[in-house]
């Protein structure tokens, strides 16, 4: 029997209220949606912060507000984003008419006091509300990220969406020793309509890209929108672990709106059919190397 950690991504950089109005966006709505899934059985929470007015950013102060009202609720592992997202002050305008993730805001992920971090080691454009946004981390970027998560005492969850993320700068900066193993990769699936170079979700390419991760790798999987739970499904039966919420998918099932919790119960009573077991907080600290809290 398997200890499976399930992430639940409450609300990430892209979806609005306007899409669906169980997101939550505020410190507070956070903090109560990642309890009750916490409850349900997730691990892992998987932060984005937003402002006032919805709008993406990575300010500290709204991390640590999230971070702290989470912490006050129960022992789930807090793991901030360093993408940000698609709007509000990540956004930078260039002259020829694109826009630029500010990599500046992006590195303020790490300034809240969170266990783990995302990091999305590679370049490439995010298609979003009209626009292009280049979302530029360049090798040196890389080195500047990987060394403020060391320096800050914080285990990178490194983010790909394709074969090519595995075998470049993740595989560099793990075989330069910014992360003890085993090293937490977490596989983004079906993101391919927004993001260019990301991979739609197949059983054929997720096992060819767990066939790629380094030695003394486990993996998670995220499915983006219908690509969800028979993503998820296929993580559990190859052996790894599950990001679930509405950062990935608005939706329980067809025209059926979600919530995260409802996301997680679902993912919950999955690992249990297939005899497994979802770990609790302190066994994926565990699991992952991370200090007791």
């Amino acid at each position: 029997m398997a200890k499976v950690i399930v992430t639940v991504a409450p609300t990430g950089g892209m979806a609005s209220k306007a899409q669906n109005p169980n997101l939550p966006t505020q410190p507070g709505e956070i903090a109560e949606s990642v309890h009750k899934s916490w409850k349900e059985g997730a691990a892992i929470a998987a932060l984005h912060a937003r402002r006032p007015d919805d709008e993406a950013t990575c300010n500290d102060e709204i991390y640590r507000d999230i971070n702290r009202r989470i912490r006050e609720r129960c022992d789930i592992i807090l793991n901030n984003s360093t993408g940000g997202g698609s709007s509000g002050d990540m956004l930078v305008p260039r002259p020829d008419g694109l826009f630029e993730s500010s990599f500046e805001e992006r590195l303020k992920g790490c300034e809240a006091g969170a266990e783990m971090a995302t990091f999305d080691g590679m370049t490439f454009a995010d298609v979003h509300g009209g626009r292009e946004i280049l979302v530029v981390t360049t090798p040196s970027r890389c080195e500047a990220l990987a060394k403020r998560m060391q320096e800050r005492g914080i285990k990178p969850e490194w983010e790909v969406f394709g074969p090519q993320h595995i075998l470049q700068d993740v595989t560099r900066l793990i075989e330069k020793g910014y992360d003890k193993p085993p090293y937490y990769i977490n596989m983004v699936l079906g993101a391919d309509k927004g993001f260019q170079g990301a991979m739609p979700y197949s059983h054929d390419i997720l096992a060819a890209m767990i066939r790629m991760l380094p030695p003394q790798s486990i993996f998670c999987v995220s499915g983006i929108g219908p690509a969800q739970l028979p993503a998820t499904t296929q993580a559990i039966l190859l052996g790894g672990h599950v990001r679930v919420g509405l950062e990935d998918n608005n939706y329980y099932s067809r025209g059926q709106l979600a919530t995260n919790e409802q996301l997680v119960a679902r993912t919950v009573r999955i690992i249990k059919e297939l005899n497994h077991e979802p770990a609790s907080p302190a066994e994926a600290r565990e699991i992952l190397g991370l200090k007791a809290v």
